[in-house]
């Protein structure tokens, strides 16, 4: 009998032991995946912010630019793509699919602008204009923010995949359908880099 409650008192300390990890564990990984959620929501304001100055970038640029009508379009239709797609990824911040429609948008929008800046270079007037180096120095503050909000949940997402990835913890995570979460890569060499907005 004495051997029984014995054997009975190993099995649940072994349990509460095991059951401690498991919930350890569950609660690291909702830790993480909070954190980058969180990460990802620093990325939204600053896209947000920046799809918000593009349209007084190209209010400011349309009287010089009359004849650019193209140019322009472009501009505006690549940014509603981007804010697109910014929602979506919002709402769902693990969704790989999201974050990579996201990445590839802000590329083609990163490559309109580059457009409508270099051919800007060809308006003196426009140079000059005090409006538009008010918005040049919010644009290139904004792509700023936006690298750094990149970079954090960049780490955010690291941090979460590998203590999802590593064993023995990759067996809970797998059971409470922890999902791989998306890095926020850019997707062509040309658009790693800022928009030129120099006048």
């Amino acid at each position: 009998m004495y051997a029984v409650l014995i054997f009975i008192a190993v099995l649940v300390v072994l349990f509460l032991i095991i059951a401690g990890w498991v919930m350890g564990v569950y609660n690291r990984l909702v830790t993480y995946r909070n954190r980058y959620e969180n990460a990802f929501s620093q990325i939204d304001v600053q896209l947000k912010r920046r799809h918000d100055l593009i349209p007084n970038l190209v209010n400011v640029v349309k009287g010089y630019m009359a004849h650019e009508k193209d140019t322009l379009e472009a501009v505006i239709n690549a940014r509603n793509q981007a804010l697109s797609a910014s929602s979506a990824a919002s709402k769902n911040p693990g969704d790989a699919d999201a974050i990579k429609n996201l990445a590839g948008a802000e590329s083609n929008l990163n490559g309109a602008l580059g457009r409508l800046m270099m051919i800007a270079e060809d308006y003196p007037d426009l140079k000059a204009n005090e409006n538009m180096l008010a918005l040049q120095e919010e644009l290139t503050s904004t792509e700023n923010k936006v690298s750094f909000a990149r970079q954090g949940y960049n780490d955010a997402v690291t941090i979460y995949n590998t203590a999802r990835e590593v064993f023995p913890a990759s067996m809970i995570s797998n059971s409470f359908g922890f999902e791989n979460a998306q890095l926020y890569e850019v997707e062509d060499e040309g658009s790693r880099e800022a928009p030129e907005v120099n006048f």
